[in-house]
């Protein structure tokens, strides 16, 4: 029997056995209903990279970035850990904030989800134009603004990531980002413990051809216009949206 009239045969004993109506709840919209997520117009928006105050301490929680932030007289409307990070909080891979390079890229191959290839690298060029590349195709030209580097990648030129298997059991909180149609930049966190095909899986079908994996259980996001209010944490790169 062909997948099409296994298809028919389903909808036909559905429509039996709900009396008339049939009532099919996505793949896509159960991913979606376990995400809370915010979307970045870097042409629009003030969107920095942040380690270090001014003082050379690292922040290290969302809180204390909203704290900085309202110092300075701005609003914090949106803050996500943005990337993973070594135990003395520092950056792991590349990090560059305003046009200075603080660590290098990572090209080594390693254990744990930094190194499962292709890991990669999101970045704002000095045009505030964003982008998500494999850390392999990652030229820094001098005209980078922002980078932060982290791995895996969860959608790759439009498909999701190789390793990853649908239906499996390896759950955690997970953040990332994603590139959208329209070069505006997805950020997004799952409400509970996902696995990395299904988190994947919302970008893809959200429309990114192109989305990096942030972090996993230690994840928090500041979303206030979506009553996500996280402010904890002990990261290393933090990525927010001010005005």
């Amino acid at each position: 029997m062909s997948n099409n009239k296994r298809l028919l045969v389903f909808l036909i004993i559905s429509i039996i056995i709900s009396g008339g109506f049939v009532t099919l709840t996505s793949e896509f919209e159960s991913v979606n209903d376990n995400i809370v997520s915010y979307t970045a117009d870097t042409k629009s928006q003030n969107i920095a990279f942040y380690w270090k105050d001014d003082s050379g301490q690292i922040i290290r929680s969302l809180g204390s970035l909203k704290t900085i932030v309202e110092s300075k007289n701005e609003e914090l409307v949106f803050a996500m850990n943005g990337g993973m990070f070594n135990k003395d909080n520092s950056p792991k891979g590349i990090y560059i904030e305003n046009q200075k390079t603080l660590v290098s890229l990572d090209t080594a191959t390693g254990n744990g989800n930094f190194y499962l290839k292709p890991n990669g690298v999101f970045y704002l060029n000095t045009n505030n134009e964003p982008f998500i590349c494999k850390t392999e195709d990652f030229k820094d030209n001098g005209q980078i603004k922002f980078a932060t580097q982290s791995g895996p990648m969860l959608v790759v030129n439009g498909e999701i990531h190789a390793a990853f298997t649908m239906g499996s059991k390896n759950l955690q909180i997970r953040n990332g980002v994603g590139i959208l149609p329209g070069n505006k930049v997805l950020f997004a966190m799952s409400k509970k413990e996902t696995n990395f095909y299904d988190f994947a899986l919302y970008f893809k079908n959200k429309g990114c051809r192109n989305a990096l994996y942030l972090d996993g259980f230690v994840s928090r996001a500041y979303i206030p216009a979506k009553n996500w209010i996280q402010t904890d944490g002990n990261f290393g790169v933090i990525i927010g949206v001010t005005k």
